[in-house]
C-alpha cells in the first residue's frame, strides 16, 4: 500500500560538516533578500493598524469600518492565493516575487489617495489580490532548497519577519504620522503609506536580478553541490501512484484539519497584527510615538521567542507538543488582558508572552503539513490549507471591529480566540500521529 505522506530519512540526524556548510551557503544566498521582501510586504499589510489611529478621526471611520477594510485585504488574498501559488510552480519564483513586490508597493503607496470608505475598501482588496501567494509561495520555495528537518527553522525566519514588521512599524510609523502631519498639506498617515510603500517597488525591481527559480538555476552552486542537495531533498522512498489534478488534495481530510488549526492560529496572530496599537492606546497611552514604541516591545520579544522555540522543535524533531504548549500558553496570555489590570508594564508583559508563543506556533505548524502529503501534492495542499485557513483574515478583523463598536472593548473576542487556540492544539495532537525520526509510526 502506498504511503500518503512524505518520508524524511534525514530528520533528527546531525548533518555531516560538508552538508552543513552547503546548507549555510544556501541560507546566506537565498534567505536574507527574501526575508527583507517579506518584512516590507507584511509592514504594508499591517501598517493600517497604525494609520487607523488617525484615519478614523480624519474620516469618521468606526471600528467596524476599520475592521471591514482590514478584512477586505484577506478577501482578495484568499481568492487569489491558490492560483498565485500554482503560477509560481509554473512560471518560477523570480517572476512571481518580482510581480508581488512591484504591484503591492504601488497599491500600498496609492493608499495616500484614500478619502472615502469605498476607496479604502477597494485598495485594501487589491492589495490582498496582489500579495496573494507571498507566504505560501515562500513555503513552497523553501522546499526547493532545504531538507525537511531544516524547514521549521527556515520558516521561523520568515515568521520572525511578521514580528519584525511590527517592530519596524512601531519604531517609525508613529513618528512619521505625528511629525509629518501637515507637510505639503498631507495627513501624517498619508506620509506613512508613502514612506512604507515605495520600498516594495524598489525591491520588486531588484528581485528580478536577485532571486533564482531553483537550485538548477543557481550559478553559485557547483554541479557536485547541486547533486548533493538533490539527494538531501529527495531521500529514497517507496514509489507512489501519482494522481494528477486537485481531486485527491480536495478529498484529503487532513487538509481541512490543518486548515482549521491554521485558521485558529491566524485569528490570534491577526489580532496582534491589526489591533495591538489600539489595545495599547486603551491602556491609557495617547501619544502616537509612545503607542508605536510600546507596540515594538511585544513584537521584538516575539522575534526572540519564536526563533528559540522553533529551533528547539527542530533540534528535538518534535512538533505536536511544542505546538500545544504555544497555543495553550498563548491563550492564557491573551486571557490576562481581559482582567484589565492597571499596570501598563504587566499588560505589555502579557502581550509579549502572547506574541512570543503565538508567533512561535506558526513555523512549528507549517513544518507539519509538508510531511503529511505526497511530494506531487505538496504545492496545492499547502496552498489550499493556507487559502482556507487565512479566511480568518476576513472574519477576525471585521468581527473584532463589530465587537468593539458595540461593547467598547474586545474582551468577548478574546474569549473566542482562547477557545480556538485550545481547540487547535487538541486538533493537532489528535489528528497527527507521533513521529519517530521524521516518520509516522504507521502508514495509511
Amino acid at each position: 500500500m502506498t504511503k500518503s505522506f512524505r518520508t524524511d530519512v534525514t530528520a533528527n540526524v546531525q548533518l555531516p560538516p560538508e552538508d552543513a556548510l552547503l546548507i549555510r551557503k544556501i541560507t546566506l544566498r537565498v534567505v536574507p533578500f527574501l526575508f527583507i521582501c517579506y518584512v516590507v510586504l507584511f509592514l504594508d499589510r499591517i501598517n493600517i493598524g497604525f494609520a487607523q489611529l488617525q484615519m478614523k478621526h480624519d474620516f469618521g471611520f468606526t471600528d467596524t469600518m476599520y475592521g471591514l477594510g482590514a478584512a477586505m485585504f484577506y478577501a482578495g488574498y484568499v481568492l487569489c492565493e491558490l492560483p498565485s501559488n500554482m503560477l509560481l510552480a509554473r512560471f518560477g519564483a523570480r517572476k512571481t516575487f518580482s510581480r508581488i513586490m512591484l504591484l503591492c508597493g504601488i497599491v500600498s503607496t496609492c493608499m495616500i489617495f484614500v478619502s472615502t470608505s469605498a476607496a479604502y475598501y477597494v485598495l485594501r482588496f487589491m492589495l490582498g489580490v496582489f500579495e496573494a501567494g507571498s507566504f505560501p509561495g515562500i513555503l513552497l520555495y523553501i522546499t526547493y532548497w532545504f531538507p525537511a528537518n531544516r524547514r521549521a527553522a527556515m520558516i521561523s525566519v520568515f515568521i520572525a519577519g511578521v514580528a519584525l514588521a511590527g517592530v519596524v512599524g512601531g519604531l517609525f510609523s508613529g513618528w512619521i504620522m505625528r511629525d509629518m502631519a501637515g507637510v505639503l498639506g498631507l495627513f501624517g498617515w498619508q506620509w506613512m503609506f508613502a514612506f512604507e510603500g515605495l520600498p516594495a517597488v524598489v525591491l520588486g525591481l531588484i528581485a528580478w536580478w536577485t532571486i533564482v527559480d531553483s537550485p538548477a538555476h543557481a550559478t553559485w552552486l557547483s554541479e557536485a553541490e547541486r547533486g548533493r542537495l538533490n539527494e538531501m531533498l529527495n531521500p529514497p522512498e517507496p514509489e507512489e501512484q501519482v494522481r494528477p489534478g486537485l481531486g485527491p488534495v480536495v478529498a484529503n481530510p487532513k487538509v481541512y484539519l490543518f486548515a482549521f488549526v491554521y485558521f485558529s492560529l491566524t485569528c490570534a496572530s491577526l489580532t496582534l497584527n491589526f489591533w495591538l496599537p489600539l489595545i495599547i492606546r486603551d491602556f491609557g497611552v495617547r501619544d502616537l510615538v509612545l503607542i508605536s514604541l510600546f507596540s515594538a516591545i511585544p513584537n521584538a520579544i516575539g522575534v526572540v521567542g519564536l526563533v528559540v522555540i522553533s529551533k528547539h522543535s527542530d533540534r528535538t524533531n518534535e512538533r505536536r507538543r511544542h505546538f500545544a504548549f504555544c497555543a495553550i500558553g498563548g491563550a492564557a496570555a491573551f486571557g490576562t488582558l481581559t482582567l484589565h489590570v492597571g499596570s501598563l508594564a504587566l499588560m505589555l508583559g502579557c502581550l509579549s508572552v502572547a506574541c512570543a508563543l503565538i508567533y512561535a506556533a506558526l513555523p512549528i505548524f507549517w513544518a507539519v503539513p509538508s510531511t503529511q502529503f505526497p511530494k506531487h501534492q505538496a504545492a496545492p495542499s499547502i496552498a489550499l490549507i493556507s487559502s482556507i485557513g487565512i479566511t480568518s483574515g476576513i472574519v477576525s478583523p471585521w468581527a473584532i471591529g463589530v465587537v468593539r463598536t458595540h461593547t467598547g472593548t474586545i474582551d468577548d473576542a478574546i474569549y473566542i480566540l482562547m477557545v480556538l487556540l485550545v481547540l487547535s492544539s487538541v486538533a493537532l495532537l489528535a489528528g497527527v500521529r507521533s513521529t519517530n525520526h521524521g516518520r509516522p509510526r504507521s502508514s495509511a
